[in-house]
């Protein structure tokens, strides 16, 4: 009788009927003394969320990465919580709640503060899903997963043992499944149970492989690597949305450029980013790409933001312009080749993953800025302050400065003239026009062509500005 009572409060569907590998796990209590997580790295918010869930009377615990990073004296970014409440019931505990997701079900509970919103993420402990039906495809992908399960299936449902361990604010006790504290000790990522029925269930735990061990400098155990060559295709099965998201993760990681050459050598970039191979396999090109997510490694361990759109603008950009300089070789005028090159370059990146179209319109920023920093006469300087996303441009135009894809000097210019004041200003854009830069990168037009640009004035020079900074489109 308890039992049915219990499947009734704790589940939406019937408990599967294969085998609960998780349910006569026992937990091993890992103590403050041997964990030694420091409090300080906590967010207030999380300890909230799970002291209410546990004063309603159930159980309630930080859960997954967060808790691998206080293990590793790392302050987390993103806090999730796991409680053996259903999401109905987490949501009458907590006023600013809100039920989202239909394949994993989960509820939201906003805090804000006086920086930004904090979301802390509870998800209800999953039972273990083996039998082939509404809940599981033929390839293994776990389609539904909302069969509610108990604490010890919910640890035996996570990926990794790094990633298995539940901690308790208020006992400030850890506790560990999968041996999940040994591993961290050992500098490994191993899958939990079989690694090719766990990437069947979810290919995305291939990519997460990855970006752990980009992260943590973790070495992925022999097993849980050896089925990734084998089973990358199956990467395609999952939706866009989620590939765009995890692959957002990686470069946001703080260590974008070992995962992105971790993507590489495991071959997964071909579903993803099918332009890198032609990116890494040419040297500058490698450079600015590497330079860039250093860069972005750099600030965001400085705990300063970062823009996605200038990420996958830099990742992108050398085919861009080797398509740019191709069109314009082969008698394509400067402004039309460069968004016809744009064009070309987004639509073969969709074959692999879609950018999602805000971060594609920063993009189109960005490289549309570029040919306007090459123009430094007139009111052109002027303008191109004023434009909304100048500042992500010019630093685009900078790493281009530094790897040789436009003159050095010209970074040092708009950094001077940035700085300067109005005299100043007017002096450098005086100095321009003997410094001996060519006015583009790109191979020039006929003479005629040339001698009638220099004839325009300052009024058309400011419409083909707005031209190209409104994407090819004329106001």
């Amino acid at each position: 009788m308890i039992t049915k009572f219990l499947d009734r409060l704790l589940r939406r569907g019937p408990r599967p009927k294969s085998n609960q590998s998780g349910a006569t796990l026992v937990a091993h209590k890992v103590h403050k003394k041997t964990h030694r997580i420091n409090p300080g790295l906590l967010s207030k918010n999380a300890v909230k969320v799970t002291h209410t869930l546990q004063q309603a009377g159930y159980k309630a615990y930080i859960v997954g990465g967060a808790v691998r990073d206080l293990v590793l004296g790392i302050a987390p970014k993103d806090f999730d919580v796991a409680t053996n409440a259903t999401p109905e019931q987490v949501q009458k505990l907590f006023r600013r709640s809100r039920l989202i997701g239909r394949r994993f079900q989960i509820v939201h509970v906003t805090f804000f503060g006086k920086e930004r919103p904090e979301i802390i993420e509870v998800s209800t402990f999953r039972a273990v899903l083996e039998s082939v039906g509404e809940h599981v495809a033929e390839s293994g992908r776990i389609l539904r997963d909302n069969v509610w399960g108990t604490h010890a299936e919910d640890a035996a449902r996570r990926d990794f043992t790094i990633n298995a361990m539940y901690y308790d604010p208020a006992s400030e006790t850890v506790l560990d499944y999968h041996g999940g504290m040994a591993d961290i000790r050992s500098k490994t990522i191993r899958m939990i149970g079989n690694p090719i029925k766990r990437y069947r269930e979810d290919p995305i735990r291939m990519l997460r492989a990855i970006r752990f061990a980009a992260k943590t400098n973790f070495q992925i155990e022999s097993e849980t690597r050896k089925p990734i060559a084998e089973l990358g295709d199956l990467i395609h099965d999952v939706p866009s949305a989620r590939l765009f998201d995890e692959i957002l993760k990686l470069l946001m990681s703080g260590h974008a450029w070992a995962g992105i050459q971790a993507l590489h050598d495991a071959g997964l970039h071909h579903g993803l980013l099918p332009l890198i191979d032609k990116a890494l396999a040419n040297d500058q090109s490698a450079q600015f790409i590497q330079r860039a997510l250093r860069n972005t490694d750099e600030r965001i361990q400085a705990g300063k933001s970062v823009s996605p759109g200038f990420l996958f603008a830099s990742l992108l950009w050398p085919d861009l312009e080797q398509r740019w300089q191709a069109l314009v070789a082969g008698g394509m005028p400067n402004l039309p080749a460069l968004h016809a090159a744009i064009d070309d370059t987004i639509a073969q990146q969709n074959t692999g993953i879609s950018v999602q179209r805000r971060h594609e319109g920063d993009m189109r920023d960005i490289w549309t800025m570029q040919p306007g920093f090459e123009k430094r006469n007139g009111r052109y300087p002027y303008r191109l302050l004023e434009v909304p996303r100048f500042r992500a441009g010019y630093d685009f135009m900078l790493l281009r400065s530094q790897v040789g894809s436009c003159h050095a000097s010209l970074g040092q210019w708009w950094t001077d003239f940035i700085h300067a004041d109005l005299s100043e200003r007017e002096n450098l854009i005086a100095r321009a026009k003997d410094d001996g830069l060519p006015s583009t990168q790109t191979p020039a037009g006929p003479n005629k062509r040339r001698r009638h640009r220099s004839k325009r004035s300052n009024s058309e020079a400011e419409t083909t500005l707005d031209f190209e900074i409104n994407g090819g489109k004329q106001n």
